[in-house]
């Protein structure tokens, strides 16, 4: 493994220590691969930034650091594109060149903090913004920047392992995937458990391009500076138990409701038709979509409901709109690896009136969520490809209209596999990046079982009439003291 040694500034009350740059063990073949039609619109978003909390490591810090860098610089050698920078071509392509730039290592210390100062406040401290290098970069700055960079922070009785990834070299599903073989060669395996398919591949080779201004180019990809209310950011936990309740009462609505439940099927495929195409039908010879409302789903229309009616928007005129990213490796046909390095993720959106939205029981929510899913297979997936081909854009982050919720993440990923070699994490928690009024991430409960952790950043009052619901708070799993 070689290293490059560099300074590093300070910051608040986590302090850097030192800073190098982690190169693959082996260099790879200089390869250049094309930015797919679901990597481009990445191009405006903030890396991805997450992490795990750990307890403290019976070893002493400069061999975890040692254990820690040796571990990356094997893994980048089944991940050599995190290690290398974005190019345009003169035809406005954007491809990732895997040279052997290298991943920068920063190593950080807060002596004074301790596991349970990250734990015990109701809403995510501060200070956890620390725990992450290159915070604010967006992805398309990994034309002058490095494409990942990983940063490890000593706590008092523990430590944090975190990773900033640019977002349009890959989704959550391959972030965790690097992430896991990461811990995975750092416990002493010779063999990864889930090698990446590095094909980069995502429906077809786009003739599509972003334009962008020859003299400033990544100009107004930024997030934009505006005013905005405080936010909040809290996790909160729903047990197994409380999510099954509310898949239940989902499930048992639509059977009860009969007409009126045929009519919400109308509603959520109307919300969907658009994205079609010509494709030969709704998933081709891929499996067939689920017939009932996913605990998540269910989960997903109380947060719904609930954070609408603590917004109190104006019932009469607001519509509101729920996101929900979806996965389709699976639900092309033919179906992708399991294991696509990259993008393959579509985001799901369904609408309606506030007013409805609030009148309507949960179940009613759940199923409207529930059939923009069931119906977004593979003549979906490629109509919403040929849309975007017709007008390239970037993701619209944020939330303009102060109505929307965009779920992230998924509590499905492997977050809580991260064992080092001394134990799994004790908390999963991510960085700034990509947050606003509205924004969510589901995380997997650390008991499992089915449990889920929702990280919401909402409004200050928002998040106070939140939770001051008693039909929200219901299902809230609260920390012991």
């Amino acid at each position: 493994m070689a290293v490059a040694p560099s300074k590093c500034s300070s910051s608040s009350s986590v302090s850097p220590l030192s800073e190098c740059t982690v190169f693959p063990e082996s260099p790879s073949i200089p390869l250049a691969y094309k930015l797919t039609v679901s990597d481009l619109p990445m191009l405006s978003c903030q890396y991805i930034q997450k992490g795990v909390l750990l307890p403290r490591p019976p070893v002493s810090p400069d061999a975890l650091l040692s254990l820690l860098k040796n571990a990356l610089s094997r893994t980048l050698v089944h991940f050599p594109l995190l290690a290398g920078r974005l190019r345009t071509d003169a035809d406005g392509y954007v491809y990732v060149d895997s040279d052997g730039s290298g991943v920068p290592f920063v190593h950080a210390a807060a002596p004074g903090l301790k596991v349970g100062d990250v734990l015990a406040p109701q809403d995510v401290p501060e200070v956890v913004r620390g725990f992450f290098a290159m915070d604010g970069a967006v992805s398309f700055e990994g034309h002058f920047r490095p494409l990942a960079a990983v940063q490890v922070t000593e706590l008092a009785d523990g430590v944090f392992v975190g990773a900033t990834v640019n977002h349009s070299l890959l989704d959550g599903t391959s972030f965790w995937n690097f992430f896991n073989t990461w811990a995975e060669i750092a416990r002493g395996c010779t063999e990864i458990s889930r090698p990446p398919d590095s094909n980069r591949f995502f429906v077809k080779d786009s003739a599509a391009v972003l334009r962008f201004d020859a003299g400033a180019p990544g100009k107004g990809l930024a997030p934009p500076k505006v005013a905005a209310p405080p936010l909040r950011e809290r996790i909160f936990s729903f047990s197994r138990r409380a999510v099954v309740e509310l898949k239940e009462s989902a499930n048992q609505w639509k059977g009860a409701m009969g007409e009126e439940a045929d009519m919400v099927e109308v509603l959520g495929k109307a919300s969907n038709d658009a994205w079609k195409g010509s494709g030969k039908g709704r998933n081709g010879t891929a499996e067939a979509p689920a017939t009932e409302v996913s605990s998540f789903q269910s989960l997903c229309s109380q947060i719904w409901r609930s954070v609408t009616r603590a917004r109190r928007l104006p019932a009469t005129t607001k519509t509101t709109t729920f996101r929900m990213a979806v996965n389709c490796r699976h639900r092309l046909s033919p179906r992708m690896h399991a294991e696509y390095f990259g993008n393959a993720i579509q985001s799901v959106p369904a609408t309606v009136e506030v007013a409805e939205l609030l009148r309507q029981e949960v179940g009613w929510a759940a199923w409207l969520l529930h059939q923009g899913v069931a119906e977004h297979w593979d003549a979906a997936i490629r109509g919403r490809v040929e849309e975007w081909e017709r007008a390239p854009r970037v993701f619209p982050l944020g939330n303009p209209d102060g109505a929307a919720i965009t779920m992230g993440s998924s509590s499905r990923f492997p977050m809580y596999d991260n064992d080092f070699g001394w134990g799994r994490p004790v908390a999963i928690r991510s960085g700034r990046a990509n947050k606003f009024d509205g924004k969510m991430s589901a995380f997997p409960g650390r008991d499992g079982a089915g449990s889920v952790d929702v990280e919401m950043c909402l409004a200050a009052d928002t998040m106070t009439r939140l939770e001051r619901d008693p039909e929200f708070m219901q299902y809230v799993t609260l920390p012991q003291n």
